[in-house]
């Protein structure tokens, strides 16, 4: 099927990534450089959770290390599989940048070579580590916010809803977001070849991290008073585009505040292509939501 994707996205508009096990490990190593970031300091944490190692990245605006700031505590999407992209990175430094916090990005295990649930677990003890070190890393308790995209999405909103009294974060960020296995939306039934991601994809996700064991997903909770206001960015030509929508929803009827962007024109991980106006526009969107959550 033919979908109207801005012409913007150039390539990406009708590429169609595939989703095979026997790429994860080639596709993970070609990731491990990261683009040049400018205008902000890194510093990397090696961390250790319960025996699960993996780094911590605290990305800051340049000059800003001594103080304390608010910060993001950022997921980046893969599908569970894949590494960090380099625009994931891009976007954490201008989120750093224009939004003048911190951001945290665990580069958490990945599910091809670990159970589902020690990609959780891991994911929930990082979040746990950041508020335990406010001080250490420079962070401005009660101004901790939990954000991802694609399958980061999955993981931040699940980290939220476990989070302990005292550690809950004070915003939720969702960019295109995963959020529900039982895939049986809309959206879900009819873009079964859409670019970048589809639902023959998702299906394909969602069976290698459930093969492990139960999972109950964010979209399947019956209660989600204890998550925090949130911004929730979905795109047009997206099989996740309805479950995003409907955790919006939700989220607003459980009382909180809740900016929805439906973009339009797009597609999954549309933001790759950094010169298009579509991405230029959602990104200031998101930059906006974030300072807006942190006064």
């Amino acid at each position: 099927m033919k979908y109207a994707v801005s012409k913007s996205f150039g390539i990406f508009a009708k590429f169609r990534p595939p989703f095979c096990r026997a790429l994860f490990p080639v596709a993970s190593l070609a990731l491990r450089m990261r683009p040049r970031l400018r205008g902000v300091s890194v510093i990397k944490y090696k961390t250790d959770f319960g025996g699960v190692k993996f780094p911590v990245y605290v990305i800051s605006p340049k000059g800003t290390e001594d103080k304390t700031l608010p910060s993001l505590v950022y997921f980046h999407g893969g599908g569970f599989v894949y590494r960090a992209a380099p625009y994931h990175w891009l976007n954490a430094a201008l989120y750093a940048q224009k939004a003048g916090c911190r951001v945290i990005m665990p580069d958490y295990p990945l599910v091809y070579n670990n159970k589902f649930s020690v990609v959780l677990n891991s994911c929930r003890a990082a979040y746990k580590w950041v508020c335990e070190n406010c001080g250490i890393l420079k962070t401005e308790r009660g101004k901790i916010a939990l954000g991802g995209d694609s399958a980061g999405g999955c993981i931040a909103a699940d980290v939220a809803l476990c989070a302990e009294e005292g550690e809950r974060p004070c915003f939720l960020f969702l960019c295109y977001p995963v959020l529900d296995r039982r895939q049986n939306t809309d959206t879900m039934r009819r873009f079964t070849d859409t670019p970048m991601w589809n639902s023959v994809s998702n299906n394909k996700m969602w069976s290698l991290c459930l093969s492990g064991g139960d999972y109950v997903s964010p979209a399947e909770r019956a209660d989600l008073s204890c998550l925090p206001c949130a911004y929730v960015e979905t795109a047009e030509f997206d099989c996740l585009k309805d479950e995003g929508e409907a955790f919006a929803a939700r989220l607003g009827q459980a009382g909180k505040r809740v900016e929805l962007n439906k973009t339009a024109g797009t597609m999954h991980g549309f933001d790759i292509v950094r010169n298009s106006a579509g991405t230029k526009a959602a990104l200031n969107k998101r930059i906006a939501a974030l300072k807006s959550a942190f006064l």
